[in-house]
């Protein structure tokens, strides 16, 4: 059984926005160029000359992924986290569901608990990890509780608290802890479920899992979340953690289990606080328990006895206090989850809802980036969640980066979701987050999976989007969106295109700064194939004047994208490198001469060199070398040389020969 998430509940109780503009109806799909259907989309432009910035490959990672998704989309990080990993047993791979399903320990399947800890849950987790080649982030608890056993055991049972609204359907005993009055149920003992952990237990799980696996720097497991929204356990774990955790509690904790795992594997990298959303960035869970019910939000406690410095920014700072006290960093990523609020989400994966929700998840992705964007549900202000976070470790603990371990807006069977999510994965790319994975994945053939292998396996044989961003943009975002990156294998310029109209719109596209090649492949998924991405007819790229001021030529192109699109276009560098110039021989030997030139320009990067030489009736021989020299050896005393120089790109285009230069060695 899966981890249920809390965000449906809390989303129920948000201020739901004001009904959102339709989209123009029409049905999803068709191919480009169709004929005049087609509307005038917003321009797109790139620039390859501006400041670049890599895009790391872990925002595209996932929670509970299954084995053939992952491997399909060689998926690069899968985390085990969720409500339920904040209580786990690991020794007798067993877990509490929390609020999720009756504060029951639930026992993990498991083929020969005589084995354990060996065969756990997590063991499995990880093993299916190293199968496909990702990494694992492991949720270790900060909570001070476990399971006390592998029977079932729950929080609130009818035989000892009395009735209750709710109760297990197979396990009648276990209640929901709410009165039939609907007061809730308090001074119940933790130790009906759960026995007291701390530093120690995390550091035995530790030391099984370095065990198995190695450290994080051998192969191990290299990412652990310090637990799971603890500012909300009030709600969630409520039965051995009734109050809120507070601002000096959070420190505290995290200083214990942090530390124990520094102590226990260096190199692993810690993500906290964890926090559930939007609230999590400001308020403790002391403050949001206390408030939702005093109505104290102008004014919070907590937060006023640490003089009034926001629960995030405070935390990052005591984070920096410990490493300048400890000489150790102890948090690697500010980790904050993110659902959106307005609405988006429903019963059903498979439906999208109305027009006009559909309409409103794909506004809801500006919350991760936009500024300008007030968020349309109770939050009712300006989200800008990256550059948010961004922004508060620059201030308060730089050198940190920035995660988003849970996050999801809906619909992932659904055309509409694949769009959100194709949007989500390109801003957490251009926005430089450091570490993302989607909460609730989709499985193999849902539409959410498409918009993934669109960036991670978009051609079936391992063609992936760019890791390094380049600057660019669309006339209108939130119609047409755009995002750019070069490949550093190839040098490939890749572009990710997502219609979010219920139109086709043809675009005009302009690359500045040295397009690397003359035709842009083309890959699709649309409404015209939800169960495949489909290779279109190349698109033909026009080089154009130099732009003024710039030292490289400009392409340019006209492009329609269909309808609900979600369109690859990928730029293979088929430019050759210029000739290198200014080959001149060294120190020479009877058997050696030392060779030097002027590296060679590229409109991408160039990747060695071939060096070729050749003497009167023997064949010629070449060496490859990366740097602008080389010392050739293997000559023959007294005989004469040619040698010529060329350029290999990293595409493998090879560039003209060199000026010739004849090198005769000496005699002995």
């Amino acid at each position: 059984m899966a981890p249920h998430r809390t965000w449906l509940t809390l989303a129920a109780t948000a201020l739901l926005a004001t009904a959102a503009t339709a989209l123009p109806a029409r049905a999803a799909g068709g191919a480009a160029g169709t004929g005049s259907a087609a509307e005038a989309g917003p321009a797109l432009t790139v620039d390859l000359s501006a400041p670049t910035h890599p895009i790391s490959p872990y925002v595209y990672g996932m929670n509970f992924t299954e084995e053939a998704l992952a491997k399909e989309l060689r998926l690069p990080v899968r985390r085990w986290g969720g409500n339920a990993t904040t209580r786990y047993n690991f020794r007798l791979d067993t877990t509490n569901r929390a609020s999720d399903w009756f504060f029951e320990n639930i026992a993990g399947e498991n083929a020969n608990p005589d084995a354990l800890p060996d065969g756990s849950e997590t063991d499995r987790f990880v093993d299916q990890d190293r199968r496909t080649g990702t990494d694992s982030v492991i949720t270790l608890p900060l909570i001070g509780w476990a399971p006390k056993e592998r029977a079932k055991a729950c929080g609130f049972s009818v035989e000892k608290y009395g009735p209750q609204q709710s109760t297990d359907q197979w396990a009648p005993d276990c209640g929901n802890g709410v009165r039939p009055d609907g007061t809730l149920i308090t001074g119940n003992d933790p130790h009906d479920t759960s026995v007291e952990i701390g530093s120690e237990y995390v550091t035995d799980w530790m030391a099984h899992l370095r065990g198995r696996y190695g450290d994080a720097a051998g192969g191990g497991v290299k990412f652990y979340n310090l637990d799971n929204e603890p500012d909300i356990w009030h709600s969630t774990h409520r039965d051995v953690h009734p109050a809120g955790a507070s601002y000096d509690e959070m420190r505290d904790r995290t200083y214990e289990i942090a530390a124990a795992v520094k102590a226990a594997d260096p190199k692993a990298r810690t993500l906290g606080p964890v926090g559930w959303g939007w609230s999590s960035l400001t308020l403790s869970g002391s403050d949001q328990q206390r408030c939702a019910i005093e109505g104290c939000w102008s004014n919070p406690p907590d937060q006023a006895a640490h003089g009034g410095v926001p629960f995030g920014e405070w935390y990052l700072g005591q984070m920096r206090a410990y490493e300048a006290s400890h000489g150790v960093r102890i948090l690697d990523y500010y980790d904050n989850h993110w659902y959106p609020q307005a609405g988006v989400f429903g019963g059903d994966p498979a439906d999208p809802g109305d027009a006009a929700k559909q309409a409103l998840r794909l506004r809801q992705t500006r919350t991760l980036w936009d500024r300008t964007y007030t968020d349309e549900s109770w939050i009712g202000q300006p989200v800008y969640l990256i550059p948010r976070m961004k922004d508060m470790v620059a201030r308060n603990y730089p050198g940190t980066k920035v995660a988003i371990t849970e996050y999801n807006f809906g619909a992932l069977g659904s055309l509409n979701g694949a769009l959100a999510q194709a949007d989500v994965l390109g801003i957490l790319g251009r926005e430089g987050a450091d570490l993302a994975t989607l909460w609730d994945p989709p499985t193999s053939g849902q539409p959410g999976a498409y918009a993934f292998q669109m960036y991670l396996n978009y051609d079936g044989k391992g063609g992936r989007f760019g890791d390094t961003s380049v600057l660019s943009g669309s006339a209108d975002q939130g119609r047409l969106a755009v995002y750019g990156a070069k490949r550093n294998a190839d040098g490939a310029l890749t572009l990710m295109v997502v219609n979010k109209t219920g139109s086709d719109l043809t675009s005009p596209i302009t690359i500045d700064g040295g397009a690397p090649g003359g035709t842009a492949q083309v890959y699709r998924y649309s409404g015209a194939d939800l169960a495949a991405i489909g290779r279109e007819a190349d698109l033909p790229l026009r080089t154009t004047a130099v732009k003024p001021g710039a030292s490289a030529p400009r392409a340019t192109a006209s492009a329609t994208f269909p309808a609900n699109s979600i369109t690859a276009l990928v730029v293979a560098d088929t430019v050759p490198p210029c000739a290198p110039s200014g080959l001149r021989a060294g120190a020479t030997t009877a058997h050696s001469v030392a060779l030097s030139w002027s590296p060679a320009k590229d409109n991408v990067a160039v990747k060695g060199y071939l060096v070729s030489r050749q003497s009167a009736g023997e064949p010629v021989k070449t060496t490859e070398v990366t740097a602008a020299k080389a010392t050739i050896s293997e000559l023959s005393p007294g005989r004469r040389y040619t040698f010529w120089v060329q350029a290999r790109d990293l595409a493998g285009n090879l560039g003209p020969k060199s000026a010739p230069l004849q090198v005769t060695t000496p005699r002995r």
